[in-house]
Order: C-alpha cells, then sequence, then structure tokens
C-alpha cells in the first residue's frame, strides 16, 4: 500500500499546476484540518457550526437526470455574487475554508468565476457534468487556483444518455474533463452508483482507465431515490451497498488514485455527515438545509448571518439529534416518517419551487442506506485513511444514544427489483 500511495503523490506533483496544488494543500489541507479541530472545540462547548458548506449556487441544469431533486426545469433562481460573498466571509470569520459548489448546473451561474476569485484563501470543490468547461474557462480556474472540478460520469455512452437525459452526454463530458486535466488541475470523476451502472463503474478497469487519463481522484456515491421521479429501480441492494464499501476499501490500497467517500469512520462504521454536524446546506433560494435532499427549512441566508443560523436553529438541531438516535445511515431514505414529522413539528417550509416535497417524503417507502449490520463492517485498511479519519472524519460521538432497534427495516435484506443487472 506505500507503493500506490507514492505513485499517487508522485503523479499528483507531475500533473497538477504548481500554484493551484499549494492552494490545496494550504486552503484545503492545512486550514482545514484547522477548521475541523475548531468544529471539535465548538462541539465541547455545546455550539454546532459546521466546518464544511455546500452551496447549490442555482437550480439550472442543461441536463436532465433521472431522480435529480432539484427543480433544473422551473425559471433560474440563483444566489447572487453578494449573498455568496456575505455567506462565505461569515464563515471564514469562525475558521472555515472549504467549500462545495453544487447547482443545478454550477459553470451556468454567471459570476461562479468572480465569486471563486474573490477568496484565494478558500478551496472549493465545484460538482460539475462538465459539459460547459471549454478550455478557455479551465485556463481561467487554473489562473484563479482555488477551485478543483469534480466531474459527475454516470455510465458508458448508452446508460449515460438515459441516466442524464441527453445526447451524446458522455463524449462531452470527456471533452469538460480533458480541458481540466490539460489545464493541469486537480481534478475528480463522481459517479452515484445504480442499477444501470454499477458493474461498469464499480471495476478496477474503470479507475484504471481514470488513471491513464490523468484524473487524481474518484468519488463513489449511492443512487438515492428522491424528489418528484424517485426511479426506485435504480436504488441499490443492501448487498450492492456493501460491496461498494469493500471494492473502495480495496482499491484505496491498491491503485495510485484517491478515492473518497462521506458516510464511512475508519473503523468502517456508517455515519451521515448531516447528523455529525460536518456539513449542512444552502439550497438556490438561499433556505438553510440539513442536506441537499432534506428540501425543508425553517432559516434562510437572506435572514441574518450563517454563523448565527446555523449556531441557533432548533430546526437544524433536532433534526441532527433525532437522526443520530435512530440510524447511522440516512434518515430521509430509512425513516421518512421522522422527516415528516420534524418537518411538520417545526413549521419548516418547502424549500422546492415545485412544492411537493411533503407530498414526496409521505409517498416513500423506507429502505436501505449505507448503515452495515452490527458485526459487518468493514475497516479501513489503508494506514493514512484510517489515520486521517480517527483524527478527522468520524462520528464524533454523537451515535452514543442510537436506538439499536432502529436497523432491522433498513437491513431486511429486500430483494433486487425487477430486471436488475446482475
Amino acid at each position: 500500500m506505500i507503493v500506490p500511495s507514492l505513485q499517487f503523490a508522485a503523479r499528483t506533483l507531475r500533473s497538477a499546476d504548481k500554484r493551484h496544488l499549494a492552494k490545496f494543500v494550504w486552503n484545503f489541507g492545512v486550514k482545514g484540518v484547522r477548521s475541523v479541530n475548531l468544529f471539535k472545540k465548538r462541539l465541547r462547548q455545546g455550539i454546532h457550526f459546521p466546518p464544511f458548506l455546500y452551496l447549490s449556487i442555482l437550480n439550472s441544469c442543461n441536463l436532465r437526470c433521472q431522480g435529480c431533486w432539484v427543480d433544473v426545469d422551473k425559471p433560474q433562481v440563483k444566489i447572487d455574487l453578494e449573498q455568496l460573498n456575505t455567506l462565505v466571509n461569515d464563515a471564514k470569520a469562525h475558521g472555515n475554508s472549504f467549500f462545495g459548489i453544487l447547482g443545478g448546473e454550477p459553470f451556468m451561474h454567471p459570476e461562479l468565476l468572480d465569486f471563486l476569485a474573490q477568496h484565494p484563501d478558500c478551496f472549493f470543490q465545484v460538482f460539475t457534468n462538465g459539459q460547459l468547461i471549454t478550455e478557455k474557462k479551465a485556463e481561467q480556474l487554473r489562473q484563479i487556483g482555488n477551485a478543483t472540478p469534480l466531474v459527475s460520469i454516470e455510465g458508458t455512452e448508452l446508460v449515460a444518455n438515459e441516466r442524464r437525459g441527453g445526447k451524446d452526454v458522455l463524449n462531452r463530458t470527456l471533452r469538460g474533463l480533458d480541458n481540466c486535466l490539460r489545464a493541469r488541475l486537480l481534478t475528480g470523476v463522481a459517479t452515484s452508483l445504480c442499477q444501470t451502472n454499477i458493474d461498469d463503474l464499480l471495476t478496477e478497469k474503470w479507475l484504471r482507465s481514470l488513471i491513464d487519463r490523468g484524473v487524481h481522484y474518484a468519488w463513489y456515491h449511492t443512487y438515492r431515490p428522491v424528489g418528484p421521479q424517485i426511479h426506485e429501480e435504480l436504488a441499490l441492494t443492501p448487498e450492492q451497498a456493501r460491496r461498494v464499501r469493500q471494492f473502495v476499501v480495496d482499491m484505496r490500497v491498491k491503485l495510485p488514485l484517491g478515492i473518497i467517500d462521506a458516510y464511512y469512520d475508519g473503523e468502517g462504521r456508517a455515519l451521515c455527515p448531516m447528523a455529525t454536524g460536518i456539513s449542512h446546506h444552502i439550497s438556490p433560494t438561499g433556505a438553510v438545509e440539513p442536506c441537499p435532499i432534506l428540501q425543508f427549512a425553517t432559516e434562510n441566508i437572506r435572514d441574518r448571518g450563517i454563523y448565527e443560523t446555523l449556531t441557533q436553529s432548533q430546526f437544524l438541531k433536532d433534526f441532527r439529534e433525532t437522526a443520530a438516535r435512530h440510524t447511522r445511515g440516512c434518515i430521509v431514505l430509512e425513516r421518512p416518517d421522522l422527516v415528516k414529522e420534524l418537518a411538520e413539528k417545526h413549521g419548516a417550509r418547502d424549500t422546492t419551487l415545485r412544492q411537493t416535497a411533503m407530498t414526496e417524503i409521505e409517498s416513500m417507502t423506507p429502505r436501505n442506506s449505507q448503515w452495515l449490520p452490527t458485526g459487518e463492517e468493514i475497516p479501513e485498511k489503508h494506514p493514512v485513511y484510517r489515520w486521517a479519519k480517527r483524527i478527522w472524519f468520524n462520528d464524533f460521538g454523537v451515535y452514543q444514544n442510537l436506538d439499536a432497534s432502529a436497523a432491522p427495516r433498513a437491513h431486511s435484506r429486500p430483494t433486487e427489483p425487477a430486471g436488475a443487472p446482475r
């Protein structure tokens, strides 16, 4: 496992712009560790302010993906530059330096690059389909130097067209990906694993093809059946979720590639970033939500500063504590009844433009998420990942009051959906 790590470091040093890489090491690495340490210090004082914030800066997108929960077909709503700057400056004043940028498609926001340029002391991860990243935009990103594009690839050519509701989707995305790599940007590829792509993309062959292309890191999500068009048939079974976890752990010690996950600690125990309080989400309307798929809120960034909002919100506090009492997995997937109960208890607003979030929650069937049964956890093999997670990415003790009876329904091993590839 030492050799792949050295190969990865050498490959990154050779292929990434040195100034860009230095900003990543300082703004995300050194300052990111500091922000987590400040987070842990605040927790000891009973103050919850996440070290990482995810900002959906607009709802518009050029694609129409299956299972998307963002109102991409509605008139454009966005957080403008002044509001973005106010939010980030407030968070920076309390030690934050890393922000995830989502949409819709972030590159459709007319002020995205201006926003990035105004915060050279931060680092941003931009979740994108890559199709709007021209050579010129990639070069602008290199000059600004503080953002890593995370390009979403959802399958082979036919699957990508079906999953993302477009034509020639894969080739157009790969052009954007290659523009980033030629500009020597630290670049990742994200995949939402589902029934139609897991056999193609959860493979060593696929990851090696990314390495050969020059990609620096990969991030596997699992498909979450939420939103107005759930597409339950795409959801992974518990056995497939376990397969994903095992694959990630195995590939980390084998390949010279960074592989991210956000749902397990170093011992292989599941966690939810929202429940632990390590991250929360801002919607395109400015709504302060527990996470991107929980589209209810009682506060908005236009009401008051983000630090005051997050540290004083009873809605977010109740969501974190309720989730941590009932599951180490995803409260939306496993306990939609609790989501409804909390939204009604706090009089939370539906933050969607379509105004059907409650109906969608009421129609959901409880299902498994990332939580593996006790005794079946898959610990990290790579010593660096294991060490880093123990210190900076764990459950921070929030699950100590977890109801042991909460798990069986989520782990009942439902049969695979009809027609699922095997």
